[in-house]
């Protein structure tokens, strides 16, 4: 169980506070990290970058002069890659190099990132304090006291305005909702700052999901011991034997006699 340090909304620290195993489960998968990242990346490539080749310039059907006789060299057409104006070579073709990756392979690289951060200590808990209008000292002054070096991502409980727009114009802080973080996101900062009661509504999330889960299992359960019950049943019970064919054995064995 990791556990993360814990800062109040007035900067006092408080005790360490364990994570919830549900997100924090010790796993860090190193590959699949990777191939998240590589595909965030390629995602966002635009694919619009485009040029013409010497098929599609405009004009130049006509050769500019003869063959020979002119002592210059020979030319077929004023669009060709050695002329000003004309196409390039290998140009660049609009493409897209979307990938795309399974949910639950998101989900163990987003784990694993968070993993990583907590079990080098570089996950803090704390108590996002209430800001009345966008203030980018007061931010900076509320993350001094965490004495962390390098770049910050914050993670806040539902959409807070005012410390998105007080974090804009600060290159090492990020801040985004709690669960839109992508793997880019956790890896890029150095430092994660969760807000309290982000994590703690997640953790509630996550038990009631379990427990529904488990719920469910034990409704379907007893169906299928009464289906098993019955096939039992079925299976013990002797066949009954036809009157016709009771009669029938009887003949045969008077005509034997």
């Amino acid at each position: 169980m990791f556990k993360a340090r814990y800062y109040k909304a007035d900067g006092k620290k408080g005790r360490a506070r364990a994570l919830p195993d549900s997100l924090f489960d010790g796993v860090v998968n190193e590959d699949v990290m990777h191939q998240v990242v590589k595909a965030h990346l390629s995602n966002q490539r635009q694919g619009t970058a485009a040029a013409k080749t010497r098929s599609e310039v405009r004009g130049g059907s006509r050769k500019p002069w003869r063959q020979k006789g002119t002592g210059r060299a020979r030319q077929g057409t004023i669009r060709a890659v050695q002329w000003v104006g004309g196409g390039v070579a290998f140009p660049p073709i609009p493409g897209s190099w979307r990938q795309k990756v399974p949910k639950k392979v998101r989900s163990l690289a987003r784990r694993s990132a968070l993993n990583d951060r907590a079990g080098n200590d570089r996950v803090v808990l704390a108590d996002i304090p209430q800001m009345d209008k966008p203030k980018t000292q007061e931010l900076l002054g509320f993350l001094a006291v965490f004495d962390v070096p390098g770049k910050v991502l914050i993670l806040t409980d539902g959409n807070n305005d005012n410390v998105y727009l007080s974090s804009r114009n600060l290159s090492h802080v990020s801040v985004l909702r709690f669960g839109d973080e992508s793997v880019y996101d956790v890896l890029w900062a150095h430092t994660v700052v969760i807000e309290r009661s982000a994590l703690e509504g997640s953790d509630a999330k996550s038990s009631k999901a379990k427990a529904k889960a488990k719920a469910k299992v034990a409704e379907a359960e007893p169906e299928v011991e009464e289906v098993e019950a019955g096939a039992d049943e079925a299976a013990t019970e002797e066949p009954e034997v036809a009157p016709e064919a009771d009669a029938d054995q009887a003949e045969e064995e008077s005509s034997d006699a």
